[in-house]
């Protein structure tokens, strides 16, 4: 879900002090000196009741916490839903806006992507509705038109979590809002880490969640439609590659991130940072990515994997 604007405005302050605190090259107040392993130390200052680094470059699991614990994921459940829709194809496919899927956003969730009724969007756009400001009304539309029929979409989630491994993962529906209750949809930080190495493989998801923002022009077929991306991370943190913010309760404030930087990517995951300051999340990932990029610079072959 998105934090409120003035919220917003704290958080881009927040969590720019918090990396400009790191020192040079942007580093973690817990960065590992050269020839130190990452074994012989950890992020600090880590607000998050599980996480998870991983060296995309290497495969190697920088750090982790708590990293098989089946918790709720509030709208990071969006990035399965928008890879099943990716995987299946046909992203210039026609998708018009229905009543259903207007009120279902209404009703349930105030991020929404603001689709109007009888707007014919294609479905990248849609999924640019789904990804950037966490539209729970485009995560209905995609599942009722890719089902077809939103059950059978969310069955087509679970059949692709099996396929990837995702040994301790569950979908009960296709945007993780609290239905039909808060800890039918879950997942685990190293669950969520192989999701996400899996969609960054797929050019159009790499694509629209490197966006800070997004625009499409109104046509004869549509309205005007605006987009800033939820992740604060864009603006603060250099090299950030996207990819989801998530809320609910139940959750907390939870953040699945990327970053590139020295010819390394990095890719992390916190769950449950609080649930009462939005903008912790981004400044436990900032410190994780600070961290793991000062440890992978000097160790590029040589990372080792943090105790779990």
């Amino acid at each position: 879900m998105r934090p409120a604007p003035r919220l917003l405005v704290a958080a881009v302050t927040t969590i720019a002090a918090a990396v400009a605190v790191a020192g040079p090259a942007w580093a973690g107040p817990a960065a590992a000196s050269p020839g130190t392993s990452a074994a012989a130390t950890s992020p600090a200052g880590v607000t998050a009741a599980a996480a998870e680094l991983l060296d995309a470059t290497t495969g190697h699991v920088m750090w982790t916490r708590n990293m098989n614990t089946e918790r709720p994921i509030a709208s990071i459940t969006k990035v399965m839903t928008a890879l099943v829709v990716i995987q299946a194809g046909e992203l210039g496919r026609k998708i018009r806006v229905t009543a259903a899927a207007e009120d279902y956003g209404r009703s349930f969730d105030p991020s929404q992507a603001g689709f109007r009724p009888g707007d014919v969007l294609t479905t990248r756009q849609v999924l640019e509705g789904l990804l950037l400001p966490s539209g729970s009304d485009a995560a209905y539309l995609l599942a009722t038109t890719y089902g077809p029929g939103w059950p059978a979409f969310v069955r087509k989630m679970n059949a692709e979590a099996r396929r990837l491994r995702l040994t301790r993962t569950h979908y009960a529906n296709f945007d993780g809002l609290p239905w039909p209750t808060e800890h039918s949809t879950y997942s685990t930080a190293h669950d969520l880490i192989l999701l996400a190495k899996a969609a960054m493989k797929l050019p159009a998801f790499r694509q629209i969640v490197a966006q800070r923002s997004h625009v499409i022009a109104a046509t004869a077929q549509h309205r005007r439609y605006y987009w800033t991306n939820t992740n604060l991370l864009f603006g603060s943190y250099p090299g950030v590659l996207g990819i989801k913010t998530g809320f609910t309760q139940g959750a907390g404030y939870c953040l699945l991130f990327a970053a590139r930087r020295y010819g390394t990517e990095l890719i992390g995951i916190v769950l449950d940072s609080t649930r009462t300051d939005p903008q912790a999340r981004f400044t436990a990932a900032a410190r994780m990515l600070s961290w793991g990029f000062d440890v992978a610079r000097p160790q590029s072959s040589g990372v080792t994997e943090a105790s779990r």
